[in-house]
Order: structure tokens, then C-alpha cells, then sequence
């Protein structure tokens, strides 16, 4: 499930139009649940309101006192539909309920025609940063976003297939009031893939089953039910 968003050009349009008629209209509430895009640099991410039909499909789960998430998974091989597909399997903390996330994950993205992937992580609201180590379909990735203290986090990311590992340590000023093990499209176009299995989710060095994590489709996938901390996207 995707949901509808105008672009600028449009809103104005319509701006123009409502005055035009003297039609007034109440601006909805802005939903306390805001989860934040990693997006490539060459697309528009962040900042946009979750509304029932999120960009993001997975387990969330939500709270307080997130300090840390690690699990494992591998990257399906992706069929691209058109150039404007765009998808990453990521964990993280934050973002849920909250106007940060940190985050990392791999992305493949068909901007080119074909399936490019690369690895990243982000501390939003900073852009991403991309990795230039080999990433291919059918990698296994293990990851992990641990804040170390206070505004410290440490994000690692392990491609085990290829053999290498990426670690970062930066600061921010967050709340650790989600955590999230998700697949999500900035520009609502996913390619196609017939499964992509999570594995070994922990939070805060638990089974991420007992954090009573809330489930959440995207686009055209689902997601099976999650046990000791283990679940699939697949098509729905």
C-alpha cells in the first residue's frame, strides 16, 4: 500500500484554486508517528508524515529506552520495473514517534535501468552516506545501531558473503523511543523480489519479539509473523 503525495507545483495549484472559491478547510493534526527516509541523495526523503500507509513494511516497536538493535539479513535479487524503483532492507533506532533515526542498511536502487546496490547508514536528519564496498544480490548482511552513551551510537554493517565490514561512531541528540527492522521505498516504486528474510533481531539484547513490535506492509509486500526474531518479506 503506498499513499498519494502532490507535489509542489500541485499543492500550489490547488492553494490557488481554494482561494479562488473562498473555500476554507482545516489543516488535519500532524501525526505523532514520523518515520524519516534514508533516500539516495537524487531523491526527496524525510520529513514526510507516517499515515496508515507507510513506506515502510516490517516490525516497529515502540516505547522508550532503545539502546540498541542488531540483526542479520539477505539481499534479494530485485527485478526492475521502471527507473523510478528504489528500496532498502535497514534497522535502526528512531524515527517512529520521533524526528531522528539512526539507521543503517543496503539499498538497490534502479535509477540506472538495472539493479545497483550499495550499503549505508544514516543519522538523520543528515544525509546518507553511501559505502563503496561490493554488494551484490544474494549477500548475507549482519547489522547493528547501539547507543554506546548518551548522544554516542556506533553503527556497524558486515556484508559476510564479501567479506567486509563498515563501522561508524557519530553523535546525536535522540530519544531512543523506537526501534524498527523494516524495507522501505522513498519514491513508493518497488522493484520486484520474491523474499527477503530478517534473522537473529535483537533489542537490547533480547528477542525483538519481546518488545511487542507493531507489524506494517509496503507497496506490494508483506510480512509473515515474527518468531525469536526471525521474519520474511514477501510479495502480498
Amino acid at each position: 500500500m503506498t499513499s498519494l503525495r502532490l507535489r509542489k507545483p500541485a499543492r500550489a495549484a490547488i492553494a490557488a484554486l481554494l482561494a479562488l472559491s473562498g473555500a476554507a478547510f482545516a489543516a488535519p493534526a500532524a501525526s505523532a508517528a514520523t518515520p524519516h527516509f534514508f533516500g539516495p541523495q537524487q531523491h526527496s526523503w524525510g520529513g514526510h508524515p507516517f499515515s496508515g500507509d507507510s513506506n515502510w513494511g516490517g516490525y516497529v516497536a515502540q516505547g522508550s529506552g532503545f539502546k540498541s538493535i542488531s540483526g542479520s539479513w539477505t539481499m534479494p535479487d530485485v527485478q526492475c520495473n521502471t527507473s523510478n524503483d528504489l528500496f532498502a532492507p535497514w534497522i535502526g533506532i528512531d524515527g517512529y514517534g520521533s524526528q531522528t533515526v539512526e539507521q543503517t542498511g543496503v539499498q538497490a536502487d534502479c535509477s540506472s535501468g538495472s539493479p545497483v546496490y550499495s550499503g549505508w547508514y544514516e543519522m538523520y536528519p543528515a544525509a546518507p552516506v553511501y559505502f563503496n564496498n561490493p554488494v551484490s544480490a544474494g549477500d548475507t548482511f549482519n547489522a547493528s545501531v547501539v547507543n554506546t552513551s548518551g548522544r554516542s551510537y556506533t553503527l556497524t554493517l558486515t556484508d559476510v558473503t564479501q567479506g567486509w565490514t563498515k563501522t561508524t561512531k557519530q553523535s546525536l541528540r535522540a530519544q531512543d523511543v523506537s526501534a524498527e527492522a523494516v524495507i522501505e521505498s522513498p519514491t513508493q516504486s518497488y522493484p520486484s523480489f520474491n523474499e527477503l528474510d530478517f534473522s537473529n533481531l535483537t533489542v537490547n539484547g533480547q528477542a525483538f519479539d519481546n518488545y511487542g513490535p507493531q507489524s506494517m506492509d509496503s507497496g506490494p509486500y508483506t510480512e509473515t509473523q515474527l518468531q525469536n526474531g526471525a521474519f520474511s518479506i514477501i510479495p502480498g
